[in-house]
C-alpha cells in the first residue's frame, strides 16, 4: 500500500490545529466578518435571514428526530431545554398569527409540532434513556427573568399590550432556552454526535439571525436600534438577546468544529 496523500483541506485543518488559541479565535472572527460582508452584498431582502435561521433550526430538529427514531435513545438531550424552546416558539406563534400571519407563522407552527413530538418521545416513549439527574437547571431561573424583562421592555405598537409583552417574552426566552442543554452537556462531560449536530445547528441559526441585526444596524448607522413608534430600547434589547444567544452557543460551536477537524465522533466538553 502506498502512502496516502494528504488533501489541501486536511493540510489546512492540520495547520489550524497547530495554531495558538489566540490565532484560532482571530481566524473565527475573520471568517464571521467575511460571512457578514458576503451576506450584505449578496442578500438584498433581509427577511431571508430569519427564514434561513428558522430553516436551519428545523434541520436541527430533523436530526433529533432521526436520532430518536433510529437510535431509540434520548441520552444527552435536555427535556427542559425542549420545553423552553416549545414555550418560546408557541408564544411567538400566537403573536405571529395575530400580527403577521405569513411564512414565519408556518415555520413556527412546523417547529412547534416537531419540538412537541421530541418532548413526547423523551417524556414517554424513551423515558428510560433520559438522564434526568443531569438535566438539573431549574426552569424558573430562565422563565422568571425573561417575563420581568418583557414587562419592562417590549415594543410599543398598535397591537394589544399583552400581545406586545408576549412577543418580547418569546424573544428573550428563545435567547436562553438552550442553557439547560448546555448545562446537561457540561454535567455529562461529553455528548453524542447527533445531539452535537443539533446544538451546532442552533448556533448557525443564531448567527444568521444576528447577521440580520448587524447589517441593519450598519446600514442605518445605528438608527435601527431606536426606531420611533417601536419603544425606546426595545430593538436594542432584542438585538442584545440575539447577541447573548450567539455568544452562549459560540463556545460550543468552537469545540464542535475543533472535534470535527480532529475526527472525533464524540464531543468532549470542557470542564
Amino acid at each position: 500500500m502506498g502512502r496516502r496523500r494528504s488533501s489541501p483541506v486536511s493540510d489546512l485543518f492540520g495547520w489550524v490545529r497547530r495554531q495558538s488559541m489566540r490565532v484560532k479565535i482571530s481566524l473565527i472572527a475573520v471568517l464571521a466578518l467575511c460571512a457578514l460582508i458576503t451576506f450584505k452584498f449578496t442578500i438584498k431582502d433581509h427577511n431571508y435571514f430569519f427564514i434561513a435561521s428558522e430553516a436551519v433550526h428545523a434541520a436541527g430538529i430533523i436530526v433529533l428526530i432521526y436520532k430518536l427514531t433510529t437510535k431509540k435513545s434520548c441520552s444527552g438531550l435536555s427535556l427542559r431545554s425542549q420545553e423552553l424552546t416549545a414555550l418560546s416558539v408557541a408564544t411567538r406563534l400566537v403573536c405571529s398569527t395575530l400580527i403577521e400571519g405569513d411564512i414565519h407563522t408556518v415555520l413556527d407552527f412546523t417547529t412547534l409540532m416537531a419540538t412537541t413530538w421530541v418532548m413526547y418521545m423523551i417524556r414517554f416513549k424513551l423515558k428510560s434513556t433520559y438522564i434526568k439527574e443531569l438535566d438539573n437547571l431549574a426552569w424558573y431561573y430562565v422563565v422568571v427573568p425573561c417575563a420581568i424583562l418583557a414587562i419592562l421592555l417590549h415594543p410599543y405598537t398598535i397591537h394589544f399590550h399583552l400581545t406586545r409583552v408576549l412577543w418580547a417574552f418569546g424573544v428573550y426566552l428563545e435567547s436562553v432556552s438552550v442553557l439547560p442543554q448546555l448545562r446537561l452537556m457540561q454535567n455529562a462531560k461529553m455528548i453524542e454526535p447527533f445531539t452535537a449536530h443539533y446544538v451546532f445547528a442552533l448556533g448557525v441559526a443564531r448567527f444568521l439571525s444576528c447577521a440580520h441585526w448587524i447589517i441593519q444596524i450598519y446600514e442605518t448607522r445605528g438608527k435601527y436600534l431606536f426606531l420611533f413608534g417601536n419603544g425606546y430600547f426595545w430593538f436594542l434589547a432584542a438585538f442584545l438577546a440575539e447577541v447573548v444567544q450567539t455568544f452562549i452557543l459560540a463556545d460550543f460551536c468552537y469545540y464542535y468544529i475543533k472535534c470535527f477537524m480532529q475526527g472525533q465522533l464524540v464531543l468532549k466538553m470542557p470542564v
